[in-house]
């Protein structure tokens, strides 16, 4: 259930101290609601609280993360969240996976806890990075080039594109959305669609339940070339590769991404110049 900005007259005597006393699903979505009549969607079904958080941390498979990470039915850890909301800290989250899995098999559920700590140490030394392009676009495109506001086809899970609408509407659903399917969401709106990145990082933060603005703008940058050295793209063989039997992946439903990488990249980029 997301917020907006609105309040509502509701005595907070009446609504939050109950609040916290209250364990059933129902009752405590009604009590939000009489908080913030103007949310939007429905309640998550994942359960918040300590407990919670700490059950999915001693059920992690550092070894088996590091193995499928890529793939969207992969052995993810459902911790971002979590971590995003402070329930626990990435010390706490590496300190368990190495023992789990000791130095070697947690070196890759270790990286990813690297790279959150890295945007987010990079947010506090430059913000203005967050919603600013850190350089220019490398895809031989200006900046103005880019739609300013994300199309209502693509905000609507609705572009056609069938494995993009899957993962559009996963994340309009439920609020979460699998790492790798980012990357591809990412790169539709960015690249296929020519949209400015602040417009997908928008659209991500105002649906996902773990979206920071670190982690979140700063890999849009990435996809979009204005803090990397090219821009991030893919094809239906990737997509094919990397999902499961739910994605509908057939190139008759996907044609935008059928093609090579060079039958892409001179598609999206006809003016920007080849690698030397």
């Amino acid at each position: 259930m997301r917020m907006n900005s609105m309040t509502s007259n509701v005595d907070i005597k009446d609504s939050v101290v109950p609040l916290a006393k209250r364990r059933d699903k129902d009752s405590i979505e009604h009590a939000v609601r009489a908080l913030s009549p103007n949310a939007v969607g429905k309640a998550s079904s994942i359960r918040g609280g300590r407990d919670a958080a700490m059950d999915k941390l001693s059920n992690i498979d550092p070894e088996g993360y590091g193995r499928t990470r890529n793939h969207t039915d992969g052995a993810v850890t459902q911790l971002s969240p979590y971590i995003r909301h402070g329930v626990f800290s990435l010390n706490a989250v590496r300190n368990e996976a190495l023992d789990k899995s000791g130095k070697n098999g947690s070196e890759k559920f270790i990286q990813q806890l690297a790279w959150r700590d890295y945007w987010q140490r990079l947010y506090a030394d430059n913000p203005d990075m967050i919603w600013n392009d850190v350089e220019d676009y490398k895809t031989g495109f200006d900046a103005d080039d880019y739609a300013d506001d994300l199309p209502d086809d693509i905000a609507a899970g609705q572009t056609g594109t069938a494995c993009i609408d899957h993962f559009l509407r996963e994340l309009l659903s439920s609020g979460t959305m699998h790492n790798h399917a980012r990357l591809y969401v990412a790169g539709y709106i960015c690249h296929w669609r020519r949209v400015k990145w602040q417009a997908g990082a928008r659209f991500f933060l105002s649906h996902l339940l773990d979206g920071d603005p670190a982690s979140n703008n700063l890999s849009w940058q990435w996809v979009a070339s204005t803090f990397s050295q090219k821009p991030y793209f893919f094809n239906l063989e990737n997509v094919q590769k990397f999902t499961g039997p739910s994605v509908d992946s057939r190139p008759e439903t996907n044609q935008d991404l059928v093609g090579s990488y060079d039958d892409l990249r001179a598609r999206l980029f006809p003016h920007m110049p080849y690698p030397s």
